[in-house]
Formats: structure tokens, sequence, C-alpha cells
């Protein structure tokens, strides 16, 4: 969201929020600053909230209130009240916010990231059994497939690497989810569809985009008079036809006896155990791709930006492909054990850079209906879990003296940041994105080196760490360039031939 976007808001969202407002509470509310009447924090909160939320966290501790014209929200900045909360009281702090437009209205309650607690527990439970760590492994050729044409498309136009990484990303996700063919261009017809339900749904999501957030009666109004009803009435037909033929069209193909992995194919055998409708599995499957390619290609991004200003960083990667995989073949997945360094670099580009900052306890009161945010960014750049210099890129925090993978920080649930989420709403396809990350890095890193541009007196252009965009459901760094150069006399020779036995 950008910070016009809030302003734009904020007139409707105040004359919704006014009624809301109450003066007295159970308890005691936990700290925070002091607000405005009427408005309360609202015009404190804009762009960049999480640092913001990490300033305060200086002033008023690990866990602090705020009133956004009249809505309660607890911001959580530390691991401890994060996990205290939203791991061991998972329960009570797994339920969502209702939202009418976005859920009930534009996606027709199946979105499973707005759906309430009762009704989401068979959908994670089937989306849990096509995508955890026991079955991923189906996925492992395809993902490599997807590296070494990103691998070959940056090394031979480095220009274009960013829509490189966004290609390689969604056509990944498209064959995981869907068995569906390479894509071939960013911009392919499909990609786009899916790219606009995304915006779509934040879009209606956002605070006060819609008086009947405030008023719920509205919702019963004839469609004839209601423009705003009208329009998500004929999205949700429209993205649900999207949806249902690609998901029917790889149901057709698994009762069929069709052995190709995909999740859409396994969610299809399982339908009926899962107790799920078609339009159900369908949306299921729909929202898994929609909310992983874009994230994908943003750590990608952020991975490339922290490669190009530390070179002593590629050159230790580069040092273990060469010690583990050689220069005679490509990294598989067979090397994943043996290859720690490239495995914190994954760690360490989701705990330094995650690209959803903020993700929606002892003596103080939480009203009901309170909004939790946990503040990932003040989690992953706590001094007191990773040390002083935790605002620096070092995948070396994650190796133990041995130069293998240290034990996780408590509270990461071994992952070494908490960029995944928490308590029953931790993310669902973790597992496939850290594998693609993984073999993406490890090919990339083996056929090339990656500098920034120079200016005209020979001097290195460096990417800004500190600038970054918002785009949909991520933040990504602002547009950069970078140049890559081959670092193996056969890397191209080398990447046809893999290119090949993958059937490309």
């Amino acid at each position: 969201m950008t910070s016009s976007q809030v302003v734009d808001h904020t007139p409707l969202l105040i004359l919704s929020r006014i009624p809301l407002l109450r003066t007295s509470f159970e308890g005691k509310l936990p700290p925070g600053p002091r607000g405005v009447p009427f408005f309360g924090n609202l015009f404190q909160v804009g762009k960049g909230s999480w640092i913001t939320f990490t300033e305060w966290k200086k002033t008023y501790g690990p866990i602090i209130h705020i009133n956004l014209a009249g809505q309660s929200v607890i911001v959580l900045n530390t691991h401890k009240v994060a996990a205290d909360l939203l791991d061991r009281r998972s329960p009570k702090y797994s339920d969502r916010p209702r939202h009418i437009v976005a859920s009930e209205i534009l996606t027709g309650g199946l979105v499973v990231a707005f759906i309430q607690y009762g009704g989401w527990r068979r959908m994670r439970k089937a989306a849990h059994e096509g995508l955890n760590a026991r079955v991923v492994w189906k996925y492992h050729s395809l993902q490599t497939r997807e590296a070494l044409l990103l691998t070959q498309g940056m090394l031979e136009n480095a220009e274009s690497w960013d829509d490189q990484l966004r290609r390689a990303s969604a056509s990944m996700i498209m064959t995981i989810v869907y068995d569906w063919p390479v894509l071939k261009d960013v911009k392919d017809p499909l990609v786009t569809d899916v790219n606009d339900f995304v915006e779509r749904l934040l879009k209606a999501a956002f605070p006060g985009a819609h008086l009947v957030e405030v008023f719920p009666w509205m919702k019963h109004l004839p469609s004839s008079i209601a423009k705003w009803k009208r329009d998500a009435e004929e999205w949700f037909k429209r993205d649900s036809a999207m949806f249902e033929g690609l998901f029917n069209t790889v149901k057709e193909r698994a009762l069929n006896g069709d052995q190709r992995p995909s999740f859409s194919a396994t969610l299809a055998l399982e339908q009926e155990r899962h107790g799920l409708s078609g339009k159900e599995a369908a949306w299921l499957a729909g929202t898994m791709y929609a909310a992983g390619a874009e994230t994908t290609a943003a750590v990608l991004s952020w991975t490339m930006l922290a490669i190009a200003r530390h070179p002593e960083v590629q050159r230790k990667a580069q040092e273990e492909l060469d010690r583990v995989v050689g220069r005679e073949r490509m990294p598989t997945f067979a090397d994943y054990e043996q290859l720690p360094y490239i495995r914190a670099i994954v760690k360490e580009t989701l705990r330094w850079r995650p690209v959803d900052p903020d993700d929606y306890y002892e003596g103080y009161y939480i009203p009901k209906g309170t909004h939790c945010i946990a503040n990932v960014w003040a989690m992953n750049h706590d001094p007191d879990v990773y040390g002083e210099d935790a605002e620096m890129f070092n995948p070396d925090r994650h190796l133990d003296e041995k130069g293998l993978l240290a034990r996780a920080p408590e509270e990461t649930k071994g992952e070494g940041h908490v960029s995944y989420g928490f308590g029953r709403r931790l993310c669902i396809g973790r597992n496939i994105a850290n594998n693609s990350l993984f073999i993406d890095i490890a090919c990339i890193l083996w056929a090339m080196s990656i500098e920034p541009i120079k200016d005209a007196d020979g001097q290195d252009i460096m990417p800004d760490v500190d600038a970054y965009v918002f785009e949909g459901l991520v933040v990504r760094p602002v547009p950069f360039r970078i140049v890559t150069k081959p670092r193996i006399a056969e890397a191209r020779s080398i990447l046809a031939r893999n290119l090949e036995l993958h059937g490309v």
C-alpha cells in the first residue's frame, strides 16, 4: 500500500469508525503513543508502518496498543510476545476479522487467508497435505527446470533480470499448482489475470474502502442500487470461472490416471475425503498460486541486491559450490545437505528483508475484536536475538563454528526468522518457497558472478538497501541494474545440456 492510498481512504475510515469509539475498558491496555481525539493514531501510521512500530518499540516496549480511528490494534514486536499469543494461544488468535466485500462477496468466502477459523480448518488441512515437507520432493524436478531457465535467462540478458525472476516464479507456481507448461513471458495473460485478482482483493480489504464494513446491514442492499456490491459479485463470477476452469482441467486428467504431480491433482483425488466442494477446491488451488508467485520473486530480488552489495558473500557461496559441486555439473537437490552456506543465504534474505513486514499479555487487557499485528520486521532485526549487526546482511549468523547450519533462534520453528508467520496461520507453502529459493540461488551463483553497474568514472553504483516499493502482496527493492558474468567457461553448454535433460 502506498502512503497516498492511506490519505485517500482516510475520510471514509474516519466516518466509519467514529461510532465505534469506546470510553472505557475492562482492564489495563498495553502502552502506546498518544493519539488525537476521534482519529487516534491514524495519521501516525502510513507507508512503512513496520519502521514506525519498530521505533515505538524503543519507547513503549514489546507490545503496543494503538487506536486507528476507533479500531483497537495490538502490535507485537518481539518473538516472545508473538509466540505467547499467536503460537501458544493460537486457537484464540487464529481467527480473522470480518471482511464483507473482500471475503464474503468478492471471493465468496473461499480465500483461505480471510476465512474465519471454523471453516478454515478443512481447507488448511487439505493444503498442508499437498505442500508439507514429506511430499514436496515430488516438485524438485519442476523447480530445478525453472532454476535452469532462470539462470540461462539472466546469463543471456542481465538487463531483464527482474522480469526473469518474475517469469520463473510465476511459472514454477503454475506448474506446481496446475501442472502447467513453462510460461515463456511474465506478461502471459494468465499471470496478468491472477495478478489483477490479487490487486482487486487488496483494494477491497483496505480499511475504509467500503462503508459496509462498519454498517453490515448495507450488505443486504439490492445489487441494482449498490454498484460496489454489483461489481464484487460480477468479479466473483469471473474469477470463479477462471479458477474452476484451471482446477477442473487437472482434475479430469488426474481421475483418468495421469500421474504427473501437482497440487491440484493431489487435491482432486482427496477432495471428497477433505469434504471440499468443487468450488472450494478450485479456489484453494487458485489462492495458493496467487499467494506464491509474487512472494518468491520478491525474495529473490532482495537476494540479488544483497549479492551485488556483498561480494564477500558471493565469494563464500561460490567457494562452497566449487568444493561440493565442482565446475563440470550444476547443483541439484542431492547437494542440499552439503550446501549450508547457500541455505544460510536463503534464511538471511528472509530475515533481513521480509517481503511482508507486518503479518496480521501478561497483565494486559486485549479487547475482543482487537486486531493483532506481528511486526515481523522488528522481530527479524532484534539485536537481542541476532546480535548488534542485525541490520546487516550476514549469512554467517546462521552457521556454527564448523560451518554447518546452527540451531535456529527459539520461536522461529527452525527457520531462523519469522517471515512465514505464526501459530495455525503459519505459511502453508514455506517448504516449496525454501526449496525454490535454494535451487535458484545455487544455480545462479554456480553459473555467474553478479556485480553492480558502474558510473562513467568506473565506480560501482550500489543499489539502495533502504528504498522499497509496494507491489501487490509484497515489498520489493526499488528497481536497480546489475551485470552478470559467466564464471565457468562451459556454463552455457552445461546449462543447455541440463535443460535438454529436463525436456526444455
